[in-house]
C-alpha cells in the first residue's frame, strides 16, 4: 500500500494548460505504443474510407488543427508535451455520431457525425475538441482512475510486460473507453467513464481556440452544439453526447470564452 501511495503522489500534476491536478500513472513511453497499438486495431476493424471529398476535408481540417495545435503549444513554451505524437486523422464509415483522439494524436471520425458538423467549420469544432482532449492527457487521466480501481497497478504503475493476456484486453478496452471510442458490447470492460465537467471545459476552450487559430470561425461551434442538443432531445441521445454535460451549459460557456476565441480567430484571418 505504501508503494502505491507514493507511486501516486508522484503520478498526480497539472494540466499546464489550467493548472488543474490531475492523475496520469502512465508514462509515454508506454502510453504511445498502446495507444497506436489500439488504433491501428481500431482501423483494420473498420471500414475506412480512403478517398472522396469527405475524406479529403477531414484530413485537411485536421492538418490545420495540427499546424494550430503546434504553434499554440510551441508559443506557450509547451511543445514538449507534443514528443512523440504521430499526427493521423481517418474517417470511417459507420453510422455512429461520433469521433474521437487516441493519445499521440491518433484522430478518428465517423461519417454518422458528418450531418451533424454539416460544414467544415463543424468538423474543426469537433477535432479542435477531441485533439484537446489528447494535448489536456485526458485519454491518461481517464486511464489512470480505472487502472487504479480495477487493481491494474503494481507499486502504483502500470507494467505492461507482466499483465496476463485477460489484463491486457482490459486495459486495451479501458484505454478505448477513456478517449470515447465505439465499442461492442461484447468488448465493453469496467464500469463506464464518464466525462468529467472540467475535462469538457478544458477540451472545449482549447478546441475553440484551435479552430480559430485554424482559420475556422469559432462561431460556428456554438452552431454545431445547438445541433446536437436537438439530436440529444430524444429518449436515446447519440453516442458522441451519451457521456457529456448538458449541452446548454456549454453553449453558454463556448459563448462566454467566444471574445477570446474570436482574437485568435481575427489573427488568423489577416
Amino acid at each position: 500500500m505504501a508503494m502505491l501511495m507514493t507511486g501516486l503522489v508522484i503520478a498526480c500534476q497539472k494540466v499546464p494548460l489550467t493548472g488543474r491536478n490531475q492523475l496520469v500513472l502512465i508514462p509515454n513511453n508506454q502510453m504511445l505504443p498502446l495507444s497506436f497499438s489500439n488504433y491501428k486495431g481500431v482501423l483494420d476493424s473498420s471500414r475506412v474510407v480512403r478517398s472522396g471529398g469527405q475524406e479529403d476535408m477531414i484530413k485537411r481540417v485536421g492538418a490545420r488543427i495540427q499546424k494550430a495545435v503546434e504553434t499554440y503549444m510551441a508559443a506557450n513554451n509547451l511543445s514538449e508535451r507534443l514528443n512523440g505524437f504521430q499526427w493521423e486523422f481517418n474517417l470511417i464509415e459507420s453510422p455512429q455520431v461520433n469521433a474521437w483522439c487516441m493519445p499521440g494524436g491518433k484522430v478518428a471520425f465517423y461519417t454518422g457525425i458528418l450531418p451533424y458538423t454539416q460544414n467544415e467549420a463543424g468538423v474543426a469544432t469537433v477535432m479542435g475538441h477531441e485533439v484537446s482532449h489528447a494535448i489536456a492527457e485526458h485519454g491518461n487521466e481517464r486511464m489512470s482512475e480505472e487502472l487504479v480501481a480495477n487493481g491494474l497497478l503494481q507499486g502504483g504503475q502500470l507494467v505492461l510486460g507482466s499483465l496476463s493476456q485477460n489484463q491486457r484486453s482490459q486495459t486495451n478496452a479501458l484505454l478505448l473507453q477513456a478517449v470515447g471510442a465505439g465499442l461492442p458490447a461484447a468488448y465493453q470492460v469496467g464500469r463506464a467513464l464518464p466525462h468529467s465537467r472540467s475535462q469538457e471545459s478544458e477540451a472545449d476552450k482549447l478546441g475553440l481556440i484551435f479552430m480559430a487559430m485554424a482559420g475556422y470561425n469559432p462561431q460556428e461551434a456554438v452552431n454545431f452544439w445547438g445541433r446536437m442538443a436537438k439530436a440529444g432531445s430524444g429518449q436515446k441521445p447519440p453516442e458522441f453526447l451519451s457521456t457529456h454535460p448538458s449541452d446548454e451549459r456549454r453553449i453558454r460557456d463556448l459563448e462566454k470564452q467566444m471574445p477570446d476565441a474570436m482574437k485568435y480567430y481575427q489573427r488568423a484571418s489577416r
